[in-house]
């Protein structure tokens, strides 16, 4: 069922998202050369609960298997619902965080993937248009629009690109709970599938890869990689449908002070609202985070 948010839903839910972009810019402080990713992980809890929020994801169950972590720690080749362990990261990795909080009965659920010190060119680019193909998407997200039409949005992008968009995994709706309809793909046709009404609140999020577009799961049950071994790249924002512009609520803004910040640059970050996209602003397939099209955890 797809719930409209009322005006009180959408400030509650902006909450839930400015929570989880203060835990994502205090990843993107922490990441670098020779940290472990189950550390990652302890602090982004720790800033959870203090916040007297839940971590979304821990606990969360298909079947008989439960998401063991607090935060989706996906290393190189690994797509989405990657288990922080003792790896430690290494100069030239890329790592997609992906975070999910229930904040006051609302939740708040997006992703960014950060450079480990210098990556390869090739990488660098793969980050770019996985970031691009995101505001693209989200520049579809009108009401009258279709889901077809983001989904078409993202795919054209980056296959135009040569990367592989993955299938198998998908966006979805968010409110009171992680998991709304729609599901909302990262492929599609113009003017297919569920149509998009005022208020509606989404999560688009292109998961794509260097390479093939396909997609293997480890015997963990929730690890998904690409299945060339090349690496992927994962980008996720909370937006709510509105008529000629989606309101985004989640930011990247503090997310990339954060990275000047490790690099040594200037502090200052260009809003996301003078990103290269009209939109404004601030689990999937494999939904085991909305991210399994035939299972539902982000």
């Amino acid at each position: 069922m797809i719930h409209i948010k009322t005006d009180h839903d959408v400030t509650m839910l902006r909450r839930s998202a400015g929570l989880v972009g203060d835990v994502l810019a205090e990843m993107g402080r922490r990441i670098a050369p020779g940290v472990r990713t189950i550390d990652l992980d302890r602090v982004g809890e720790e800033m959870i609960r203090d916040a007297g929020a839940r971590p979304a994801f821990k606990g969360y169950r298909v079947g008989t298997e439960v998401f063991p972590a607090s935060l989706c720690i996906s290393v190189n080749d690994v797509v989405v619902h990657g288990i922080p362990t003792d790896y430690a990261l290494q100069e030239g990795d890329v790592v997609s965080v992906d975070c999910g909080v229930e904040l006051n009965g609302y939740f708040g659920d997006f992703a960014y993937t950060f450079p480990v010190g210098e990556i390869s060119a090739e990488n660098e680019a793969l980050l770019q248009a996985t970031k691009q193909s995101l505001y693209e998407g989200i520049n579809r997200a009108v009401a009258g629009s279709r889901v077809g039409d983001v989904g078409y949005a993202v795919q054209q992008y980056c296959e135009a690109r040569g990367y592989g968009v993955v299938r198998d995994l998908v966006g979805h709706g968010i409110g009171r709970s992680l998991h709304e309809e729609p599901q909302v793909p990262n492929v599609g046709r113009r003017g297919q599938g569920k149509r998009l009404k005022e208020g509606m609140s989404i999560c688009i999020e292109p998961m794509i890869n260097r390479g093939t577009a396909q997609v293997t799961v480890d015997a963990d049950g929730w690890t998904v990689r690409s299945a060339d071994g090349l690496p992927s790249a994962h980008y996720e924002h909370t937006v709510v449908v509105r008529r000629g512009q989606a309101e985004v609520l989640s930011s990247y803004t503090a997310i990339e002070s954060a990275l000047a910040v490790a690099r040594g640059e200037s502090s200052s970050v260009k809003s996301e609202a003078d990103q290269p996209s009209s939109a404004t602003g601030a689990d999937s397939g494999f939904n085991r985070f909305s991210k399994l099209t035939a299972v539902m955890p982000g």
